[in-house]
């Protein structure tokens, strides 16, 4: 069943400094764990959550392009840090600092990925709100999402080629 589209309400859902999301995906993104914190903030009951894609609290303020560096990066077996904001059920947002990692069965074979999520500072929602911002503006530039996806990863990598420095120095730097 396909979720309906829910209007942002410009709320931000609480959660306290101490709370971890903590969920977990298939090799398709398909949740298959989601903890407490996790389903009060999507506003959904573990039923609903699991089984669907994670991308259903997506925020459409989110940039596509950070989807794509965090999916480039597990499929290279790698970790990723990121800052994003998800949508609940309700409407409400919530910020997280994301780290996810690729899960690995006893052979070293990939067979999900596993995401600890913390709430960031005001002060680094701030600083990554402008960025993503500036993203998401020129992906609604294009005509399809691919090109739009293609021109907001150019700002990014050149932001980060003016800087000097990885995402991932970025990302930990904020």
């Amino acid at each position: 069943m396909a979720r309906p589209t829910i209007v942002p309400s410009g709320k931000e859902g609480y959660w306290s400094d101490e709370e971890i999301i903590v969920s977990k995906t298939d090799l398709k993104g398909k949740i298959t764990y989601a903890n407490d914190v996790f389903l009060r903030l999507a506003d959904m009951s573990v039923e609903e959550l699991i089984g669907q894609p994670h991308n259903v609290i997506r925020h459409p303020d989110m940039p596509r392009c950070i989807f794509k560096l965090l999916w480039d990066t597990l499929e290279q077996q790698k970790e990723i840090f990121a800052y994003v904001v998800n949508l609940g059920e309700n409407g409400d947002h919530y910020w997280v600092f994301a780290h996810v990692t690729p899960s690995f069965d006893n052979n070293g074979n990939v067979v999900g990925y596993h995401s600890n999520r913390r709430k960031p500072s005001i002060n680094q929602v701030a600083q990554i709100k402008e960025l993503y911002s500036a993203l998401k503006t020129e992906e609604n530039k294009h005509s399809s999402p691919k090109k739009g996806i293609e021109a907001s990863e150019k700002i990014l990598i050149q932001m980060l080629q003016d800087k000097g420095i990885s995402y991932e120095e970025f990302v930990l730097s904020i």
